[in-house]
């Protein structure tokens, strides 16, 4: 079977609301619902854990997994302090039957279910060819040029920018490859920015797919107008 994780237990200050950001009104729902809905609607995901601060449990399963009928909602578990520790703790909880798994934040909810079945997919592609390949992320390309500065004198190099990309989620792996990742990290004290920093730095591979640049995190008062502008255009949700 395959797991998808959706990661909402940021706190979201930026956007200045009296609600966390997940929890937030877009086009008449909330931002997770939609996000949910994309898993929910994936026809390789068999199971679905969402991860929500303590204070915030009771109204997700309320207001959201009990209103909306999502019954691949097996698991809602109580975030921690940072992404990671999120992520880790929903390791916890993962059931033996399980091969692979598929990371996502609860406030990016502008994919599409086939963008999550077309990773799991990818990744069983990929590792058929080579058994390195570990997992496979979202990705989307630099439109700018790029420039990488020296910290120690403030002097800058161009990086072309082809080889550049912007991750996103959904990221998928293998789930045996992701949990030893975490242990790994746990116990050395390592701290990423996403899932696979750390699993190639057990030195495993992740290859990318490329992503839309309409796969916006909404952490901000405009990513919520983009957002609800990018619904209204396409018709997603």
């Amino acid at each position: 079977m395959n797991l998808g994780i959706i990661t909402a237990a940021g706190k979201g200050t930026r956007l200045r609301a009296d609600i966390n950001k997940q929890f937030i009104k877009l086009c008449g729902k909330p931002i997770l619902a939609h996000t949910i809905n994309v898993f929910q609607k994936s026809k390789l995901v068999d199971e679905i854990f969402i991860l929500v601060p303590a204070e915030y449990v009771e109204y997700t399963q309320k207001n959201i997994i009990n209103k909306f009928g999502f019954d691949k909602v097996t698991r809602l578990i109580i975030g921690g302090e940072t992404r990671q520790e999120t992520v880790s703790n929903a390791l916890r909880f993962i059931p033996d039957k399980c091969e692979m798994v598929s990371v996502h934040d609860g406030v990016r909810p502008l994919i599409y279910s086939a963008d999550v079945d077309l990773l799991f997919k990818k990744l069983v592609e990929f590792n058929a060819e080579d058994k390195e390949v570990k997992g496979v992320i979202l990705a989307a390309a630099a439109y700018e040029t790029i420039k990488q500065m020296d910290i120690a004198d403030g002097c800058v190099k161009t990086i072309p920018r082809e080889t550049v990309f912007h991750a996103q989620t959904p990221q998928t792996f293998f789930k045996d490859a992701l949990i030893e990742a975490y242990s790994s990290a746990n116990e050395n004290k390592t701290f990423a920015t996403d899932d696979a920093m750390l699993v190639e730095k057990i030195g495993y591979k992740v290859k990318i797919i490329k992503g839309n640049h309409e796969n916006i995190k909404i952490t901000t008062p405009i990513d919520l107008f983009l957002a609800e502008l990018i619904i209204s255009k396409n018709g997603i949700h």
